[in-house]
């Protein structure tokens, strides 16, 4: 099942997480399970190869991404610079202080201490790390491509130091706010540079030069654009065949005049914005007019390219009424709030206490449902073409549990779940804390199989109706198998216990620790 959302959409990277359910490691087929916890806890695949181990309940870990197996969360990692986790990679640590990821063949490909504070990714070529976003470094493996980058290095202590060493000198940069420096390709601009900021500062942006003395003051703009300002009192700037700006006593009074686009008509006329707050304003162009009375209380938009649109504000923003070919607006501030944009359905009730969007993409219909924003969080995706199709969901009732259904048999919930809710497109956050809340864990594959976990694996019941087996493990106390022909009760870890064959009757057994005598799926007898 396809999932998917446009990128205005906020939750876009949820809506694709949803097709993936893979939030703690199991696999669909039957493995043996050597349960000591809270020592330890062990998976071993049919083929003899370790698959999990987990000690000290949800601290320590590791795990295989088996090949052929759901990517965890790779849209959603990719939605926030992460890289998605490969078939064959091993994840393990000690939550939350350290996690990694390696490949198979042994090479680093994701860290994090105590995330967010400290995380490592590599990219290939390249690797970034960060210490909670202020301490940046990027850099080039090594033995990379030299041309598989612009830069070479990166370096960034926010909000002091920036650096880059790049091949082409031109672009490379080195800055000590507030001292001196530049940075190049930075909070929207080409070029920035300062001198004993703020007595001197100079910005490239679109051809224009602006210089600062000091900062944000007097301003002289040369280059694709003429201007020159003392602010607050007065300002103007003005682009030949493109715009006019002036403003006196910012930001009270303003009157700008904005020339139509190439692709317009000639003889199109300019569109015009003045304004003299809180009296009036109005931005008026060949299509469309928008008026504020008291502003921002009172006002008209009238609009008839590239869609016709009317909108009524009284006392905005508590009452707005607005319709038109593409955009419906209702509103009762903060009482009811109902609007339709570019295909987005969004509905406010009380806000914040209830909000709904739908909206419908590539003919998947999605609809998301809040109550006080995260106590109730739900998406719900279904195909607009195929109303007989399965559905996929995914909910929060914080603290309480999260389920996930991506509509293709795979399922899941957790209790208790602290963290998903507020960090549910990073999967960093769900490796190192949402584990750590886990109380409850229940999954399902396709194929019927499931498991069930409490307290971190010291109880655990898993079901595989396709190959014949079940196991029910408390802790190491007591270890219930069965399989087509074999059933196994074992007490101790091995101490004593009792056995059947498929050819025999009940046992009496003692002293067997040997894992694979417990190996329901690839017992010889």
């Amino acid at each position: 099942m396809s999932l998917k959302l446009p990128a205005p959409c906020p939750f876009r990277a949820i809506a694709l997480w949803l097709g993936l359910a893979a939030a703690f490691p199991w696999t669909a087929l039957p493995a043996e399970e050597t349960n000591l916890w809270p020592v330890s806890v062990s998976k071993t695949g049919p083929a003899g190869n370790r698959e999990s181990w987990s000690a000290l309940g949800p601290f320590l870990f590791d795990y295989v991404n088996r090949p052929g197996a759901p990517i965890p969360d790779a849209a959603a990692r990719k939605a926030v610079g992460q890289q998605p986790a490969q078939p064959g990679d091993v994840i393990s640590g000690f939550r939350p202080f350290y996690v990694q990821r390696r490949t198979p063949a042994g090479v680093m490909a994701e860290a994090t201490v105590l995330y967010p504070i400290f995380y490592y990714r590599s990219y290939g070529d390249s690797h970034l790390w960060s210490v909670f976003n202020i301490i940046n470094l990027y850099g080039r493996n090594p033995g990379a491509d030299p041309g598989a980058t612009a830069d070479d290095q990166t370096f960034d202590i926010w909000p002091f130091y920036f650096s880059r060493d790049a091949h082409d000198p031109s672009s490379s940069y080195k800055g000590l706010f507030p001292i001196a420096g530049e940075m190049q390709g930075h909070l929207s601009y080409a070029k920035l540079e300062w001198v004993l900021f703020p007595l001197w500062v100079r910005t490239e942006k679109s051809g224009a030069t602006t210089t600062q003395t000091p900062w944000p003051i007097v301003r002289r703009t040369v280059g694709a654009e003429q201007g020159f300002a003392v602010w607050p009192l007065f300002g103007r700037k003005v682009r030949p065949g493109v715009f006019s700006r002036e403003y006196f006593l910012w930001p009270l009074t303003w009157n700008n005049t904005i020339q139509p686009p190439e692709e317009k008509p000639p003889g199109t006329p300019p569109k015009r914005q003045v304004g003299v707050l809180p009296f009036y304003s109005a931005d008026t162009g060949p299509d469309s007019v928008s008026r504020n009375f008291l502003w921002p209380f009172f006002g008209y938009t009238d609009r008839k390219a590239p869609d016709r649109y009317h909108e009524t504000r009284y006392f905005y923003p508590l009452l707005v009424q607005g319709h038109g070919d593409a955009v419906t607006v209702d509103r009762v501030g903060p009482f009811y709030t109902h609007s339709i944009h570019k295909g987005v359905d969004k509905t406010w009730v009380l806000w914040p206490l209830w909000r709904r969007i739908a909206l419908n993409d590539d003919g998947l219909d999605q609809t998301k449902t809040q109550f006080l924003y995260f106590l109730y969080w739900d998406l719900l995706q279904r195909s607009a073409s195929n109303p007989a199709a399965a559905t996929a969901r995914k909910t929060f009732v914080w603290p309480l549990f999260s389920y996930w259904n991506n509509g293709a048999g795979s399922r899941q919930f957790q209790a208790l779940g602290l963290f998903d809710v507020f960090f549910p497109d990073n999967e960093n956050v769900r490796e190192s804390w949402a584990p750590l809340a886990a109380v409850v864990r229940h999954a399902e594959a396709p194929d019927g199989g499931s498991r069930t976990s409490l307290l971190w694996n010291a109880v655990t019941w898993e079901r595989h109706p396709a190959a014949g087996t079940s196991s029910f493990h408390l802790g190491p106390l007591l270890a219930i198998s069965h399989g087509p022909g074999v059933s196994r009760v074992s007490i101790g870890g091995g101490l004593a216990g009792l056995e059947r064959g498929a050819a025999a009757g009940w046992r009496l057994f003692s002293m067997e620790f040997s894992g694979s005598r417990g190996n329901i799926a690839s017992s010889k007898r």
